[in-house]
């Protein structure tokens, strides 16, 4: 693949003196020739941006070669990945029917899937995309929406030995010990880098409680619990989920040297950039007796025209 359109977009030089650098170091040179080099013909870049060069270089190959891995494991039927579900109401939404249409395919490809119910992030919340802490739920209300969600999901996706797997989060996490927690896995995640993630973001001017702080964490720790003791090798999420899904990778390359993989799903999304269908506002559930059939397919006639294309 050409990457020197992208690398001279990122360091603001000319297509061929990217294709220059990165002839050079693949010939072997190292990094101060070839910033002496380029300085003496070009009057640019020291040793300092050779080195990001080279890194980010690294890193673009490191992704081609981690999708191709990602594309072998999929088409090949190898994939045993999960998708999080936390019971914040008592249905799913038509934003969980879209992650369900792709376990479906993907079980139908061959493929494993986890249904993760969040019994247990479910007691804190995620505060991705929100301005405000979700409200409380106790855990009487959190099981019995769990339950909703076990018979909503068993009309979709077929469970059963070596077909699909529902776990329960609470089954883990609940038990933990705090202390230890921190121990063996707190001291892999860096405070500065969690509160740069894109998740925090809508809460850093608000407030963000430590309370909540905690969800990446505990989201990561699920990722590395299902590697170990279930053999999970890929996580699928929306996009607000990036940064929680990398906390899951990290924590399982960190703690037991092994790669694991990401994919986002793309967010169903008004013309405004909110959720559609979610339960934040006036949600489309899955329960015909929370929204009926009629108010259902209501709701995707009257999409505005701008949005038809993203609901096809």
């Amino acid at each position: 693949m050409d990457y020197s359109i992208t690398l001279s977009k990122l360091f603001n030089i000319k297509e061929a003196y990217a294709q220059n650098i990165i002839t050079l170091l693949d010939d072997g040179n190292t990094i101060p020739f070839i910033a002496r080099y380029r300085k003496e013909m070009h009057g640019s870049m020291d040793d300092q941006l050779i080195r990001e060069f080279s890194e980010k270089l690294d890193y673009l190959r490191g992704l081609d070669k981690r999708r191709e891995e990602i594309r072998e494991l999929i088409n090949g039927g190898k994939a045993k990945f999960y998708i999080g579900f936390d019971c914040t109401a008592d249905s799913l939404t038509a934003g969980h029917f879209m992650a369900l249409t792709l376990m479906k395919r993907l079980q139908e490809a061959g493929n494993v899937p986890i249904a993760l119910i969040g019994g247990g992030t479910t007691m804190i919340g995620d505060p991705s995309g929100r301005s405000d802490m979700r409200k409380m739920l106790t855990r009487e209300d959190i099981n019995h929406n769990a339950e909703c969600f076990r018979k909503q999901m068993e009309k979709i996706i077929e469970f059963g030995d070596e077909k699909a797997i529902m776990l329960n989060n609470a089954d883990w996490l609940l038990d933990l010990n705090y202390v230890n927690f921190l121990r063996e896995v707190g001291t892999h995640f860096s405070v500065n880098n969690m509160l740069r993630a894109e998740c925090y973001k809508n809460r850093m001017e608000k407030g963000l409680s430590f309370f909540e702080f905690n969800y990446m964490i505990m989201q990561s720790y699920d990722f590395y619990y299902l590697y170990k003791n279930h053999g999970c090798n890929m996580q699928f999420g929306g996009d607000d989920q990036w940064s929680n899904m990398l906390g899951g990778t990290e924590l399982i390359r960190k703690k037991l040297g092994k790669d694991a993989y990401a994919m986002t799903i793309t967010l169903l999304t008004d013309s405004n950039g909110n959720k559609m269908g979610k339960t934040a506002g006036n949600a489309v559930w899955l329960d015909p007796n929370k929204t009926s059939p009629f108010a259902f397919y209501q709701y995707w006639r009257n999409v505005g025209d701008a949005d038809v294309m993203k609901c096809i």
